[in-house]
């Protein structure tokens, strides 16, 4: 699951609910979205964070963490396509895979869709997020009986501390925004780690907020995170996600011992997974940054 807090973290971000309407402010871009609402379904307060789910009147239902809207029924296929199989299509036989976040198990059922997996391991610290995903958004967790899947409610930097290394080949952060309980997700130090446990041929990939407010900031540290850790090659891949802010996201990949501005192009053409959003021409055309984002990047060459 992805966040979305305005990347500022000023205090001016924040949300109301105003003649049934579910409004996130971006204050520092000057923004907001808003979703109509019929009613609210949940809340609870977890150790972490407050999770509230709401009926909306066109998205279906909305699952907001701390009032930031995370995912609804309507569009969360773009955001678990794109963090799923890009990587997965890059890896050239993806066997082990893991999944730092994600606790509404979105990315967990695209990740199960490929049959060569064979073991999918998902470290969330918030159980609250599951529970909250399987009353309410029961499509996303229709595979976590699957026999290949893992489901582990835990602190995932001190996963990653503890795994063995060179144990994974495809590993995916679902996380939240770098504040809060995902902020040391996005450090160096816990990349070098990842590096670590990656097998020679791993993909890395992450999350990386919105490229039309973000580009030259987090996800150009990141990518120079990424490669201060000893990742070889990086690729930030945007994406079209219409209830984050702007209206537009991203994910970036890393490669250890490996190119992940290519991928399986063959495969990821042939394959017949039900899937809505993802295809070779889409992951083609992703890796084409546009001008702008190669400027604000600082690398001309994307």
């Amino acid at each position: 699951m992805s966040s979305t807090h305005d990347t500022g973290f000023d205090s001016g971000h924040g949300h109301e609910l105003n003649a049934g309407w579910f409004t996130e402010v971006f204050a520092s871009h000057g923004s907001a979205f808003s979703l109509k609402v019929s009613e609210k379904l949940h809340e609870v307060q977890s150790p972490y964070q407050l999770l509230e789910v709401y009926a909306t009147e066109a998205f279906g239902n909305l699952l907001t963490l701390d009032g930031c809207v995370m995912l609804t029924d309507r569009d969360n296929f773009l955001y678990h396509e794109m963090i799923a199989h890009p990587a997965l299509f890059t890896h050239a036989d993806p066997r082990r895979v893991v999944i730092i976040g994600g606790g509404d198990c979105g990315t967990l059922r695209e990740v199960l869709r490929h049959p060569g997996v064979e073991r999918v391991t998902q470290i969330d610290i918030d159980e609250e997020v599951t529970r909250a995903s399987e009353r309410f958004f029961p499509a996303l967790t229709a595979s976590n009986d699957d026999p290949r899947a893992e489901l582990k409610f835990a602190d995932g930097v001190k996963w990653i501390e503890a795994a063995a290394e060179d144990s994974i080949d495809v590993l995916i952060i679902d996380s939240t925004d770098p504040v809060g309980p995902a902020e040391g997700l996005f450090k160096t130090d816990f990349l070098r780690r990842c590096h670590r446990v990656l097998r020679p041929g791993g993909v890395l990939v992450q999350q990386s907020e919105s490229p039309l407010y973000h580009s030259g900031s987090i996800i150009r540290e990141l990518r120079h995170d990424m490669r201060e850790a000893g990742f070889d090659s990086v690729a930030t891949l945007p994406f079209p996600q219409p209830v984050y802010p702007s209206g537009w996201w991203s994910v970036t990949l890393a490669g250890k011992q490996g190119d992940v501005a290519t991928f399986r192009e063959a495969d990821a053409t042939a394959h017949e997974l039900p899937l809505d959003y993802y295809t070779a021409e889409a992951h083609r055309g992703a890796l084409a940054l546009p001008p702008f984002m190669r400027r604000l990047l600082d690398e001309p060459h994307g």
